[in-house]
């Protein structure tokens, strides 16, 4: 099934072929994609019908998340702004049966703080394992899955072992959120609303499954583009749609603003670690940080210097094209960088293709994705480190920044599957 179909067999097969690794499936046992298959609309229905007709005991408590990088689709498609999107969509899912909605910027603080902390272990032990630097950011699905897959211990040992932004909050979810409303973890149905649906794969990983209590962590992953349609499907007018908080893990619902994180539309880790490292490592302040373009906008560097000397180096690498740059320049030691932030997506997570394909499909809209970013960046930005809901968190919940519990809730570890998923012999890299 690795095979893909002879269309794709052209002269220069290795760049199609990256591109088309995440829409070929060709690595998904059956058995994932059967998972996969349950995540989907008529999945949720179903379960908010079962809950209409079914005895009170059987009840699941629907809880949805939403990814910051969804936000601004709505705000562009309901024509408001970014909040005001929010508490659109939140009424939305309240009235279809949800009980309570987050935004999952929370969690993704967790995902931030734990990777600035692995970038600086690294850092300090780079002399003593080749493996260290450079390190890569794993909150992308499509990355790690072609990293595991393909890759192998090329890159494997390199990957940042937090956990992305969903899946703590899938642990935050089922975890510490259900024992708050004293309730046990199956009996929480979680859906996490993303641009990608790379996310879809990523939320079926076995390491996110309780099989004691039959539970995953996310029980369903549906793209923004999917809601999007589910309100078409129901008609629904956004105008009469109510305007209701979103609810908050700590704290009462509508008592925070919405905040972003730093950097270009995804989830900054980048920006926070390069920040944090400067201060840590050489206690420099850096306030404005400035890309260079390299390749093109999807390829840039960030270097932090001191009287000619060059102390950092960082890059943002985004779409296959410029990881396959990247991956050439590994094979033969040559890439300078300390840390890669790599996304699948040209042009990042808003550009994600469960929210910005054109109508037509196939192609992403670039107006859709300039009107998105502009929403995005509207917000303001509030560094994880300055969020009290995060420290008290870390306390009460994980029992302390570097508890064991910590290490075992917010991290996860990768595979090398390179030598089980054999590549036809056109599709060796």
């Amino acid at each position: 099934s690795n095979q893909l179909s002879s269309s794709l067999m052209v002269k220069d097969a290795s760049q199609v072929l990256l591109s088309a690794c995440l829409s070929c499936d060709g690595c998904l046992s059956e058995e994932d994609s059967l998972k996969i298959s349950k995540q989907s609309l008529e999945e949720v229905e179903r379960i908010l019908e079962l809950n209409q007709r079914c005895d009170v005991s059987k009840h699941k408590v629907l809880v949805a998340s939403v990814c910051p990088q969804s936000l601004p689709f709505f705000a562009v498609k309901f024509g408001v702004d970014v909040t005001e999107a929010a508490h659109k969509l939140s009424g939305f899912l309240k009235t279809l049966g949800v009980k309570f909605v987050f935004d999952t910027t929370l969690a993704a603080g967790f995902s931030i703080l734990e990777s600035q902390k692995e970038f600086i272990q690294r850092y300090r032990r780079r002399n003593q394992d080749a493996h260290a630097l450079p390190m890569f950011t794993s909150s992308c699905p499509g990355w790690i899955r072609y990293a595991e897959r393909v890759l192998g211990s090329l890159v494997t040992p390199h990957i940042c072992t937090a956990r992305s932004p969903q899946q703590i909050m899938g642990c935050l979810v089922k975890d510490y959120f259900s024992k708050q409303q004293k309730l046990s973890p199956e009996k929480v149905y979680h859906v996490v609303i993303a641009p990608c649906f790379d996310k879809k794969v990523e939320a079926v990983r076995e390491e996110f499954y309780n099989s004691l209590l039959e539970t995953r962590d996310v029980d369903c992953v549906l793209t923004s583009g999917e809601i999007y349609y589910l309100m078409e499907q129901r008609k629904v007018s956004v105008e009469e749609l109510d305007s209701v908080p979103l609810d908050q893990v700590l704290g009462e619902a509508g008592d925070e603003a919405l905040v972003r994180h730093d950097g270009r539309g995804s989830e900054g880790f980048l920006e926070h670690i390069f920040k944090h490292a400067a201060k840590e490592l050489f206690g420099l302040d850096i306030h404005e940080i400035t890309y260079r373009t390299l390749r093109n906008r999807d390829f840039q560097e960030v270097t932090l210097e001191r009287d000619g000397e060059t102390l950092l180096q960082f890059a943002a690498v985004y779409g296959f094209r410029n990881i396959q740059t990247l991956v050439h320049r590994m094979r033969k030691g040559r890439v300078p960088y300390h840390l890669v932030e790599v996304l699948s997506c040209p042009g990042g997570c808003l550009s994600g293709r469960g929210q910005a394909e054109s109508e037509s499909g196939g192609r992403v809209d670039k107006a859709l994705v300039q009107q998105m970013e502009e929403a995005y960046s509207s917000l303001p930005v509030r560094l994880p480190e300055v969020n009290p809901a995060l420290h008290i968190l870390y306390q009460d919940w994980l029992q302390g920044h570097d508890s064991s519990r910590a290490g075992k809730l917010l991290h996860t570890k990768y595979r090398d599957e390179s030598q089980i998923h054999t590549q036809p012999p056109h599709m060796q890299w």
